[in-house]
């Protein structure tokens, strides 16, 4: 199985898209994740772009609106226009986490029936104030959605139960299970993102989060994937950490994920 690593626009948001997409070729990564919502170009300019650098799209959307209706609704335009851009993926982030159950539910279960139809994976991202802000309310729909996956973005997960998860080992053991892409960042109990992975005050955290990435790893790697995908994703201010008064960010977003590509690189077996 070979590993992908994929760049997100995030921290060069102002850039263009091409000099974004020219810094992304140098830096050695395979592809990007482009955020739909927000992106200029058309599918076809993106594909055209995206073909000059020889980089592979993951397409990123949020499902938007004021009501689950709203949602539901904005699934089927992303959708549509993610798969104009020819992904490897699709990732979402999916409802609210204020929404119900049943409501978030219905959500989910479009996901799963799209990934089906599309026979393109399409994951639900693990993210603060969607319908997947918690371990313990993801778990509830993985278990009556067995064709539900994941993006693993679980430094999310860190924050909300101020924890490094160990101590809810059954519901982590089956969200490893049905993880089908990773946003590598580094979180900790009070925070999505440490400053810098590499630090020594961040080793237990970085360590905590590569086991976790490495069982990932080896199951994809058991289902016979051709290919997983890694998304860097530190960000910029307000994630990244800044210094009081002057709001200058304590590192460079770009030059982490750099670096926290190479550590997995380097510490992950496959």
């Amino acid at each position: 199985m070979k590993i992908l690593f994929t760049k997100s626009k995030w921290e060069a948001w102002e850039e263009p898209t091409e000099t974004f997409l020219k810094k992304t070729k140098n830096d050695g990564y395979d592809g990007t994740e482009i955020y739909l919502n927000e992106i200029k170009e058309s599918p076809e300019e993106l594909i055209e772009l995206h073909d000059k650098y020889d980089l592979k799209i993951i397409a990123q959307f949020l499902t938007e609106g004021n009501n689950i209706d709203e949602h539901l609704r904005s699934v089927d335009k992303f959708v549509e226009k993610a798969l104009k851009c020819n992904p490897i993926l699709i990732n979402c982030h999916p409802g609210k986490d204020y929404f119900t159950f049943e409501d978030n539910l219905l959500l989910l279960k479009k996901l799963s029936n799209l990934s089906k139809e599309t026979n393109i994976i399409i994951t639900a991202e693990t993210h603060r104030g969607r319908s997947t802000y918690s371990l313990i309310e993801t778990v509830k729909y993985l278990d009556v959605l067995p064709d539900l996956y994941l993006t693993a973005d679980f430094s999310h997960w860190m924050v909300v139960h101020e924890s490094d998860l160990s101590n809810q080992k059954e519901n982590l053991d089956l969200a490893i299970l049905r993880s089908r892409h990773i946003h590598a960042r580094v979180g900790f109990e009070e925070g999505p993102q440490v400053t810098d992975p590499r630090a020594p005050e961040w080793k237990q955290h970085l360590n905590n989060h590569l086991s976790i990435w490495q069982r990932i790893v080896d199951n994809c790697k058991s289902l016979g994937m051709e290919h997983l995908t890694v998304t860097p994703e530190f960000g910029p201010p307000n994630y990244m950490h800044t210094l009081p008064f002057s709001h200058k960010p304590v590192s460079d977003a770009w030059e982490i994920n750099n670096a926290m590509k190479e550590i997995f690189k380097e510490r992950i077996k496959n």
